[in-house]
């Protein structure tokens, strides 16, 4: 027996030529033929006689398509009653929609899906995430697109699933980065520095520049699609959250919390200001490097990662004691030298004094010190210089030594430093003193010292160890409380690995200097209680008061003055910027007052950041936020991946390779990406440098790529590593799937004709044919899989499910499928089944899309019309899919993924044979179960399969013609292809011994396996089954294999 189909009847035999569809397809075809006459009639004429040669018709050239202009009044809804554009455009179907949204309220946690009104939401869950906060230092890179595309991706997603959703947008005034932009915009363009302008001034300066880049990275983030409650931005210096931080110092403060020391500070001499260490980079030297500082002549050169030793002598003997140092500038604050108690080689030495060389008077006692000396390292002698150095920082306080600084601010040398190099920069003192040493014979020797050298992160200048008063907050009893919590499961931190590094951080914390050297950012709401007529010393805490109002801290002086007159000095210095940031997610919601979104909104739902800042920023909210609320302030942290170029290499901008996320949006010519390096601060050798990056990376400039295109990436590349290399290219990618889901709705539209109403469920009907039901199937798999997925935070296979979904499945699969279904022979039950089907996909396709691809879903998502009685007005309130058992066809799925398997067996085996046209397929099966599954599925192999004429099932040999290629898919189906005529036999038959080899090697592998004793008992019985269908199917594919040889012999 055989079923068989022919070529499609002509539906113009058998349908009413004036039906809609016929008059449709008429049209169309009158339109073809006037386009080829016009065509005909525009081509030139054909040579004359005798002229030989054919004239080349002139390429036409690509009508270009003229630039959109969006004409919608802002926040009305875009009018999409007109035809749908010839291709995809991203800033033409980006336009208009998010002013919509805005304007609509759908941003807003208040906003009720449609879905849901009505319903009791007494119990409704919320979603928060407080968006980490921009610095207003500059507009957005890459980077800050990756935290707005996972992020809205996660918020998006909750609020279509029902939660009451807050995005909570802000930005970060950024104390250091911000002031040391401004100052080397107002030195380049006015060569005038901050103490030109005066304090009043300057922070006017700067406040302008804030608004100009609060104003641009606005427009950056409605241009990423983030789904921000706007009427609740924040700025880190507004009065709602400056009175946030000013009760936070006073708070700490009166808990002893927060303290005044004069302690070692990182100092950075560039920008004049103490860092925090996790504001400190370390640099690696192998050995002797040269290098060049911040604030000295750009040609000279320090040598670092080189250890010097040199002599003191001893008082009162002809002895000299050695010692080795990698800054030897640092020996003019030395105050003592430490030895091992159990040293023999200097017993005689313990409680000796040294002579300093330079500094008249200065007598450096030997001290013994088991923790600070390895007798081991070096001459077992180590100097002390206390005001300098940490750990001889440590030995200091525990030697009760003099502690002597020898450097001003400006990292110029002091008079402690003697008048010999009083007035020198310090590295020129580092010179001059090896000098000095040599001249008086002291001098010993030098090697390569491998070693590491601390840098300041924001200006690359070498951090100075300098003693200096500053407030300082103990962190310990805050941290001992973080690792409580966390481990008793109050906050989750994602991937795993960071949450290892958040422990180690949290045991090793040490006390945070939060003094900062600055004008721009929240002064200190401290106060020094001169009291008239005494002598005080400014770093004792004890004449300090604090006060969240000039009048609480009189208050308090006035008790601490005891009657006495007095005088209250605010504290020049500002705050550290993690300070205020580190109570971002309850001081925008009003703490510390008791506000309505406090009690709502926090704790938080998600933090989701970048590892790097870990423990700058999270850390320091978890500390904070535990003591002043009571409250983790999160419940999960998600730390993604840092973006790198697509070499591997940081972002930076001397590298010229930080990119605007509005370039890849919108596309950037190579000279544009060239004159934006003039906005910044480069100087004319970065910008050379920067230049040749791009030329290498963009040669041909960013590609426009849309908004759509560049989220969808940035999640895909969010799989859980550390690093994320980014290539243009993918994102560009990415944009030809915008436009394959833009044409294939485009495509299928023309499937819902205007008499089309979805029916008011979305369920199936209990009618559909098998295709129907796999395609409902595997919508049902990639509704389950994207929501784990986005539980897991795994973006990367929550955008492959979606992807694989839209492109394999839908787009290859049934709207190719299809086809044949809507012909107009076939039953209008079946076109109508086929058509629910496809709007069911395309509709909830859609949404599975929708919160990474905001725009280009809503776009056609409105084109589609509604269910009855659905009032939803955007994709973006509509509701998620999840789940649902109505849409399980397990059995379905497994008959026509053998009906799939066997297309695309036949795809292969007509490829192998270069066959492109009037191909006719044969299907050889077993079984009558067989027959019944691929016997309506021969209208769906033939479209599916490009270039086939017909396809047949049979049920044996026999029934195939002579003059076959065959191949293989289960033991029970075989795929024929005619190939009569159209192949050398002779290597046909060389092929056909080659497989036959192969197979039957591959068979005895398999046979020796199930021959081995024990097989049964010690084999896993899914690994037995694999084995036993492996075998029988290459014992078809020998016997198929024989059998194509023996037929292609016959037929020479």
């Amino acid at each position: 027996m055989a079923s068989a189909v022919s070529q499609p009847i002509d539906p113009n035999n058998v349908r009413d030529p004036n039906s809609k569809s016929a008059a449709k397809k008429e049209a169309k075809r009158l339109e073809k033929e006037a386009k080829l006459a016009a065509k005909t009639a525009k081509s030139p004429a054909g040579p004359a006689a005798g002229e030989g040669k054919k004239v080349k018709a002139e390429k036409k050239e690509k009508e270009v398509e003229p630039e959109y202009v969006n004409t919608t009044p802002k926040g009305h809804k875009k009018d999409m009653s007109g035809a749908m554009a010839a291709g995809y455009n991203p800033l033409a179907v980006e336009s208009a929609w998010y002013d919509w949204w805005s304007a609509e309220g759908f941003f807003k946690p208040e906003y009720t899906l449609p879905a849901l009104q009505g319903q009791d939401l007494q119990n409704q869950e919320t979603f928060v995430i407080p968006s980490p906060p921009p610095n207003v230092t500059g507009s957005l890179h890459i980077g800050h697109a990756l935290t707005v595309a996972i992020q809205d991706a996660m918020v998006r997603w909750n609020r279509m699933l029902g939660r009451k959703t807050l995005f909570a947008p802000g930005f970060d005034h950024a104390g250091i980065s911000t002031q040391s932009v401004v100052e080397k915009r107002l030195f380049k363009a006015e060569g005038k520095t901050r103490h030109d302008l005066g304090r009043e001034r300057f922070l006017e300066t700067v406040m302008d520049w804030k608004n100009d880049y609060q104003g641009r990275i606005t427009n950056q983030l409605h241009r990423l699609g983030g789904s921000y409650d706007w009427d609740r931005v924040a700025f880190t210096m507004d009065e709602k959250l400056s009175k946030a931080v000013i009760e936070t110092f006073c708070r700490l403060h009166e808990d002893g919390i927060l303290y005044r020391a004069n302690r070692l500070v990182n100092w950075c001499v560039k920008l004049n200001t103490t860092l925090s260490n996790l504001e400190v980079d370390q640099k690696e030297l192998e050995g002797r490097t040269l290098l060049q500082v911040p604030g000295y002549d750009p040609k000279e050169k320090f040598e670092f990662g080189v250890l010097t030793s040199f002599a003191y002598e001893v008082i009162g003997s002809d002895e000299r004691l050695v010692i080795a140092t990698t800054r030897p500038e640092t020996m003019l604050g030395d105050t003592a030298v430490a030895v091992h108690p159990d040293d023999p080689r200097y017993t005689h030495l313990h409680g000796k004094l040294l002579k300093h060389p330079f500094i008249p008077g200065r007598h450096l006692p030997v001290i013994t010190d088991s923790i600070i000396v390895d007798m081991e390292f070096g001459t077992g002698a180590v100097k002390i210089t206390p005001a300098h150095d940490q750990n001889d920082y440590e030995v200091g306080k525990r030697h009760n030594l003099e502690f002597i600084n020898i450097m001003n601010d400006d990292g110029t040398l002091n008079a402690d430093a003697g008048p010999k190099f009083q007035g020198m920069k310090r590295f020129h003192a580092r010179v001059e003193v090896v000098k000095a040493l040599k001249e008086l014979g002291l001098y010993v020797g030098s090697q390569d010292n491998k070693m590491q050298i601390p840098i300041c992160s924001k200006s690359g200048d070498i951090i100075e160890p300098i003693l200096k008063p500053q407030w300082w907050v103990d962190c310990k009893p805050l941290a001992e409380e973080a690792i409580r919590r966390t481990r008793l499961g109050e906050l989750e931190i994602n991937p795993k690995q960071s949450e290892n590094d958040w422990y180690r951080w949290l045991d090793g914390i040490q006390d945070w200097c939060i003094s900062r050297q600055l004008w721009w950012g929240h002064r200190c709401p401290a106060y020094f209680v001169r009291i008239a007529g005494e002598s005080q010393d400014v770093n004792d805490g004890a004449h300090w008061v604090v006060g969240r109002t000039i009048e609480e801290a009189r208050s308090r002086a006035e008790k601490l003055a005891a009657g006495r007159e007095f005088e209250l000095v605010q504290d020049e210095d500002v705050l550290d910027t993690w300070f205020s940031s580190g109570l971002w997610p309850f001081s925008i919601m009003g703490w510390p007052d008791k506000t309505a979104d406090l009690s709502k909104f926090y704790p938080s739902s998600v933090l989701e950041t970048g590892w790097d800042i870990l423990f700058f920023w999270v850390a320091r909210m978890v500390l904070l936020g535990l003591h002043l609320t009571g409250e983790m302030p999160f419940k999960e942290v998600y730390c993604h991946a840092m973006i790198r170029d697509a070499h591997g290499r940081k972002m930076s901008k001397s590298l010229g390779n930080v990119i605007d996320p509005l370039d890849v949006i919108q596309g950037l010519p190579l000279e544009e990406l060239h004159k934006k390096l003039y906005e910044g601060n480069l100087d004319e050798k970065e910008i050379a440098k920067a230049t040749a990056g791009q030329k290498k990376d963009f040669p041909k400039g960013i590609p426009q790529c849309g908004t759509d295109a560049l989220r969808f990436a940035l999640c895909a590349y969010s799989g859980g590593g550390r690093d994320i290399n980014l290539e243009i290219l993918r994102v560009e990618g990415y944009r030809k799937f915008c436009n394959k889901i833009f044409n294939a709705t485009k495509f299928a539209m023309l499937k819902l004709d205007e008499e089309f109403v979805p029916q008011p469920s979305a369920k199936p009907t209990g009618n559909e044919g098998l295709v129907e039901q796999w395609i409902l199937h595997k919508l049902n798999i990639a509704a389950a899989e994207i929501n784990t997925h986005l539980g897991e935070r795994n973006f990367m296979s929550a955008t492959n499910s979606a992807y694989n979904f839209w492109l394999y499945e839908l787009c290859d699969v049934y709207i190719e499928a299809m086809k044949p279904m809507m012909d107009e022979s076939s039953p209008l039950a079946t076109r109508q089944s086929a058509q629910q089907t496809l709007y069911t996909c395309l509709d909830n396709g859609l949404r599975l899309l929708h919160p990474f691809m905001p725009f280009v879903t809503e776009e056609l998502w409105q084109r589609l019309p509604r269910r009855p009685n659905d009032p939803t007005p955007s994709i973006m309130v509509s509701q998620f899919p999840v789940k649902d058992s109505a849409f399980v066809f397990e059995e379905a799925e497994k008959q026509f993924d053998l009906v799939f398997t066997t297309l695309k067996a036949a795809r292969s085996l007509a490829a192998s044979y270069t066959l492109q046209s009037d191909i006719q397929f044969f299907i050889q099966v077993q079984r009558d179960e067989e027959e019944k599954l691929f016997a309506p599925q021969i209208p769906t192999i033939v479209s599916l399969s490009k270039g086939c004429k017909s396809a047949q099932v049979v049920r044996t040999a026999a029934d195939v013609p002579a003059g076959c290629g065959s191949t293989v898919v289960i033991p029970s189906v075989i795929i024929h292809t005619l190939v009569r005529g159209l192949v050398d036999l002779d290597n046909e038959i060389a092929k056909c011994d080659k497989k036959l080899d192969f197979a039957r090697l591959n068979l005895q592998k398999v046979v020796k396996l199930e021959s081995q004793a024990e097989y049964a008992e010690t084999v896993p019985e899914n690994v037995r089954a694999a084995n036993t269908d492996k075998r029988k199917t290459l014992e078809a594919e020998i016997e198929t294999i024989e059998t194509s040889k023996n037929m292609f012999t016959q037929l020479k």
